[in-house]
């Protein structure tokens, strides 16, 4: 499945994007005069499907809100690759115990636990950005921490409730894993997306994320470093933690 086909790469909050001017060619004898600046251009979150890095920009100097419909494991790479990036992770949950080993293995108080509520209004800036987790279920509560400056927001869902039509229509980019036909045809409904999308979402493999706003969509694979697999296991959709409800 070729999402988003022949559309313009570098969209959906994706980068490096880099500046859209002309282009300049300098011979080899110049290159040691050159000093260039490292920043953050994002988190390489997987491989899309012509095998290029997929890399999501969450800090940015503007609001950025993000709806994830799939599992723990990614929700948890996406915030181990983030705080690799020096990007402090608040995370609000109602089940401490499923995140309490990313905790310890972060340590220095990169990853912060709080209980669903409790979430204090965390600081950020440029020097130091944040990004919250919100695994709260499929009826996340109003957050006190809502996106800012240098402050993303990441809401899991498990799958697709009453809570998800109103989190995927304000999210900036929203992230969908494996899901029913009809929660397929649901989230088509709402993200515009073309039939082919539709039809390959039941069927995504585990680590497969369709990432896509209302105006184009890629799919990505992501697929763990053998760190994150000593700590997280294989890539996973299914929760024991978030059942679908009957």
């Amino acid at each position: 499945m070729r999402a988003g086909a022949g559309r313009v790469r570098g969209r959906l909050g994706f980068g490096p994007v880099g500046p859209r001017r002309r282009r300049y060619t300098i011979g080899p004898g110049q290159l040691e005069s050159l000093t260039l600046p490292v920043g953050d251009d994002g988190v390489v979150i997987g491989v899309d499907e012509d095998g290029f890095p997929a890399v999501l920009g969450l800090n940015r100097p503007s609001a950025y809100d993000i709806a994830l419909v799939g599992g723990l494991w990614t929700a948890q790479v996406l915030a181990l690759r983030a705080a690799a990036t020096g990007t402090r992770i608040v995370v609000e949950t109602g089940r401490p115990d499923a995140w309490a080993s990313l905790e310890r293995a972060l340590g220095g108080g990169r990853l912060a636990l709080h209980e669903v509520g409790r979430v204090p209004p965390p600081g950020a800036s440029a020097a130091s950005p944040v990004v919250v987790v919100r695994d709260c279920g499929m009826r996340p509560p109003r957050g006190r921490a809502v996106p800012g400056p240098w402050r993303s927001v990441v809401t899991l869902l498990p799958y697709l409730g009453p809570a998800a039509p109103g989190l995927l229509e304000k999210a900036s980019l929203v992230g969908v894993q494996r899901v029913s036909p009809e929660e397929a045809e649901e989230v088509g409904h709402l993200m515009r997306l073309p039939a082919g999308a539709v039809g390959a979402l039941p069927a995504l493999e585990d680590g497969a994320t369709l990432w896509c706003t209302r105006r184009e969509c890629r799919l990505v694979t992501t697929r763990p470093t053998d760190a994150e697999s000593g700590l997280l296991g294989a890539a996973r959709r299914l929760d024991r933690e978030a059942r679908r409800p009957d």
